[in-house]
């Protein structure tokens, strides 16, 4: 006897076993299994492809792992150093140049009660420094000589990287301390060494680390404030620098400070809170970190375009496997799992292997610059739910298409 089923009816006759034939199923582990021997035999195109979808998310997950590491170090170093400190600064005449400190003002804010240290530094005009004397004047690269107080670096919380800080004996002599990039710009790579500042040799006893509260220091060949009038210093600071007791009260000190730096004349000094500066930066990396993740973002749409073009030149390249699986008793519903399932792997495995490279990039870069490596659960979530949405879109009219192919038309392209 004979059985007949239209195959315009047949997923009816596969749900309910019309006819007397058995139900038609197709379990879960069967569906990956099928997928993946579908992406086996097409092994260098899906390599592509999956290469398109890693480049994506590895760019989406290295910026974000970027991004998070700095802000940790960023906050790390606030932790360190603290958001009491303010400086003062002279500004501009009213009549127009610019305008001075009092040379008694860093006394006059050291009364302030509450206060806990100030300090202060002076540039010193036409004062520069080199690496010898055979250098000519004009090639300074932008550094500064400094003449500081010798409690400097305890209010900046500025840290030696070698040799010693200035002593009250080694400030009335030619002795001098540089900022971190002053030594890498003069080619001095540890103290002992000599360099030719203000038209004489003075000998280096120290480096410092970079200081992020005081940046200006790093670019500065610090003196003692004695040796420095030998070269013109007259006592009048350039910044001073404001450790305040609590940081409940920064706010009220900061209102404090331009009248009591120049009574005379408070409009003519500018007061800064460095920490706020920081912040500053902080927000801009995040904004330009959100311009990368557009640009990731990119990359991860043009990986899901290769992933689509694939999975459609493999429905076209199938059809023959597609109408034999048709005939033995799949259903479109199986035919379209299947084909989604395959877009979903191949997304998951691309955004793996993204998520792998990118927290990979995050490490090496964290590492190499000191930083405490740092990625967020959420971007690694997002980025494997980012893939696996790509890939259902990219594999959905790939799946329909191969589920609404005629099993005679596509058993006779066998």
């Amino acid at each position: 006897m004979s059985v007949h089923v239209s195959w315009s009816r047949e997923e009816d006759a596969a749900r309910t076993g019309g006819a007397g034939l058995p139900v038609s199923r197709l379990r879960g582990r069967d569906v990956v299994r099928v997928g993946l021997h579908g992406l086996r035999a097409r092994a260098l195109r899906v390599a592509l492809s999956v290469l398109g979808i890693a480049i994506g998310i590895a760019a989406m997950v290295a910026v974000v792992g970027i991004s998070a590491s700095s802000r940790a170090e960023l906050e790390r170093t606030l932790d360190r150093l603290g958001t009491g400190m303010l400086t003062v600064s002279p500004g501009d005449k009213l009549a127009g140049g610019q305008a001075e400190l009092p040379t008694g003002s860093v006394g006059m804010i050291g009364r302030l009660t509450a206060v806990a240290q100030v300090s202060a530094a002076a540039r010193l005009a036409d004062v520069n420094v080199y690496r010898n004397d055979r250098i000519p004047a004009g090639e300074s690269k932008g550094l500064s000589v400094r003449a500081a107080r010798l409690n400097l670096l305890e209010v900046t919380k500025a840290r030696l990287a070698q040799g010693t800080w200035l002593n009250p004996a080694t400030a009335r002599y030619p002795v001098t301390v540089l900022g971190a990039h002053a030594a890498e710009l003069l080619g001095v790579p540890s103290p002992g060494m000599r360099v030719w500042l203000g038209g004489r040799w003075f000998a280096v006893a120290g480096i410092l680390e970079s200081a992020p509260l005081a940046p200006e220091l790093d670019v500065s060949a610090l003196i003692g404030e004695q040796i420095a009038t030998t070269l013109g210093f007259e006592g009048h600071p350039t910044t001073i620098y404001v450790q305040v007791g609590s940081s409940d009260q920064v706010l009220d000190v900061r209102d404090l400070l331009a009248a009591t730096a120049n009574p005379e004349d408070p409009h003519e000094v500018k007061v800064s809170r460095p920490s706020e500066a920081l912040a500053a930066q902080r927000a801009a990396d995040m904004a330009f970190t959100g311009l990368l993740l557009g640009l990731g973002g990119v990359a991860l749409l043009v990986g899901g375009v290769g992933v689509a073009n694939t999975m459609i030149i493999s429905v076209l390249e199938r059809r023959g496997e597609i109408g034999l699986r048709r005939s033995l008793g799949a259903t479109r519903g199986h035919i379209r799992v299947q084909f989604l399932v395959e877009s979903q792997l191949l997304a998951g495995l691309g955004g793996l292997g993204g998520i792998l490279l990118g927290t990979a990039v995050t490490a090496v870069y964290a590492l190499a610059q000191g930083w405490p490596a740092v990625l967020p659960v959420w971007a690694t979530g997002g980025a494997l739910a980012a893939t696996l949405i790509i890939g259902g879109i990219a594999g959905l009219y790939p799946a329909i298409r191969a589920a609404r192919t005629p099993p005679t038309q596509a058993l006779a392209s066998l």
